[in-house]
């Protein structure tokens, strides 16, 4: 470190600046109040001759003028003028004799009139002028000499003192700030220290212990922050172990839950499909039953009309054949054929619909159906499920509207809101009214399903579409049905499903997306963006 890289540095040469300036301004100010008492004494002393004038020279020109003593008076108010700072001097008797010395000044500083008097008697008047010139000329040579020599004075001063604060403070900052600089972690051992110092202590003294304090502490830290850091790396050696190992575990696991999800998956769609054709056994079960009765009748006539014509061959073989005979076999003859041909036709109308939903249930198109007619085949073959029961039910579908959706899927909701009105619903009543409205609502069609039974257990109104929910646990009900109704909606028919909050029984809106016949053949004719509304 150079005596003149310190010399140099930005802190002393303002240290210099400051003492040189603030001596400056107090040596300015003291010469200024210094010639200000030197001009007031310059005034002091004018004025002071101003009345020795008086005292001196009245008395001699008053005598001088009454013996009309010319030189003498021109030699007297002569003296008067050389005086300093006196410009002119003017006497004028009473006779009009003007005695007169000096240069006449325009704007005099200071001007006074004396009464020239001989024994009382007032004989003449004498004027004097004076200016401060004299007064300013001695006040610049002394301004002139004092700002010198205090200049010189504070620029000695002001080096002293900077080479002072330098020699005791500046020079050791600087000391301190490169060695600030210069610390880092390899030289921590290096301790600061300063040069030429005495063995007092003082600021500087415990500036430098505190540094050397904090070089110390900051050592310690680094020591202890490498040994954080190796237990850290180790710790992370550790970890990454352990995460693998369990990254592995986790694996493992998630290939278990992923193959106990599969086989849940599997059993779920294996418990649906059974779900669904043990809807469509009883479905079975029950047509058949309903087709054994029109099917035992026309047994039964057959074997009567088989009867009436043996009888009536016998006749015809014997000859014994009356009018009243043929007439009366001829009329019975009618009866059963009238008779078969109702019990037939009840029979094809079950089986027609039944053939309708059963193909529906094991197939899978989107086909075009007219809506009435399909809910009215869906609902007489579920009809025959609980045919011993008195239930009013309420169909309202517009005859008229055809639409292009999955009839397997509109078979399973309302077969299953019809089973659970039955088992659930209706449970110890042999009565009931069931209402099955479709509504076509902008370019949705809505069907709202009600029937005024015992409505939803609040246990399991709020999960009434999770699957295996069921309040007949043991008793034959799986919980899967409204869980099979949900997913159809949602999934297939791409719709919403709710429950309606009722004062009696239960009511569900379903609402799903409506495309018509008029759509899909719109589309095929190349007709973008038509909808008919029925």
């Amino acid at each position: 470190m150079s005596s003149k890289g310190t010399f140099n540095n930005k802190l002393s040469r303002r240290v210099f600046v400051y003492i040189f300036l603030c001596s400056a301004f107090l040596s300015v100010c003291s010469t200024i109040i210094q010639l200000y008492v030197d001009f007031e004494d310059g005034v002091s002393a004018l004025d002071e001759r101003f009345n020795n004038v008086e005292l001196s020279f009245n008395q001699s020109i008053s005598t001088s003028l009454w013996d009309f003593n010319e030189p003498l008076v021109e030699q007297q108010i002569g003296g008067i003028q050389r005086l300093p700072d006196i410009r002119h001097v003017k006497i004028t008797t009473s006779f009009g004799k003007i005695y007169e010395v000096g240069n006449v000044i325009s704007n005099p500083e200071k001007v006074e009139h004396y009464s020239i008097k001989f024994e009382g008697n007032t004989i003449g008047t004498m004027v004097i002028s004076a200016d401060y010139q004299d007064i300013y000329q001695d006040i610049k040579q002394k301004a002139g000499f004092i700002i010198t020599s205090e200049f010189i004075k504070i620029f000695m001063v002001a080096f002293c003192t900077f080479y002072i604060v330098h020699w005791l403070i500046t020079k050791h900052l600087y000391r301190i700030t490169l060695y600030s600089k210069e610390l880092s972690g390899q030289n921590l051992d290096v301790p600061l220290t300063l040069e030429n110092r005495k063995q007092e202590t003082d600021e500087l003294d415990e500036l430098v212990d505190a540094i050397n304090g904090m070089r110390l502490s900051l050592k310690t830290d680094i020591f202890k922050l490498e040994d954080a850091e190796n237990a850290l790396i180790n710790l992370n050696a550790d970890l990454e172990i352990k995460v693998y190992e369990r990254t592995a575990k986790l694996a493992e696991s998630n290939q278990q839950l992923q193959q106990s999800l599969n086989e849940l998956t599997l059993a779920k769609d294996q418990l649906v499909q059974s779900e669904k054709m043990a809807s469509l056994g009883q479905l079975v079960a029950g047509v058949a039953h309903e087709v054994n009765t029109p099917l035992g009748i026309c047994v039964t006539s057959v074997s009567a009309l088989k009867e009436k014509i043996s009888e009536l061959n016998d006749a015809l073989i014997e000859e014994k054949l009356t009018k009243k005979q043929l007439t009366s076999i001829l009329s019975l003859f009618v009866e059963y054929e009238q008779i078969i041909e109702r019990s037939l036709n009840k029979a094809v109308d079950l089986i027609r619909g039944f053939k309708s939903v059963a193909v529906e249930q094991h197939t899978d198109p989107k086909i075009n159906i007219n809506l009435a007619q399909h809910v009215s085949d869906v609902v007489n073959t579920v009809k025959t499920l609980f045919k011993q029961k008195n239930y009013a039910i309420k169909i309202s579908v517009d005859p008229g509207l055809n639409l292009v959706t999955f009839p397997s899927a509109w078979n399973q909701i309302l077969t299953n809101f019809l089973t659970n009105s039955h088992l659930h619903g209706f449970e110890d009543r042999t009565d009931g009214v069931i209402s099955i409205d479709f509504q076509v609502d902008d370019e949705n069609l809505v069907l709202v399903y009600q029937d005024d039974g015992k409505g939803i257990n609040t246990d399991v109104k709020d999960k009434i579409f999770d699957p295996f929910v069921t309040t007949k646990r043991g008793l034959g009900g799986s919980g899967l049905g409204m869980n099979i109704v949900y997913n159809l909606v949602n999934t297939k028919l791409g719709g919403t499903i709710k429950v309606l909050e009722i004062e009696h029984g239960c009511c569900f809106v379903v609402k799903v997306p409506l495309i018509l016949e008029q759509e899909v053949q719109a589309k095929k004719k190349g007709i973008p963006n038509l909808k008919v509304i029925p």
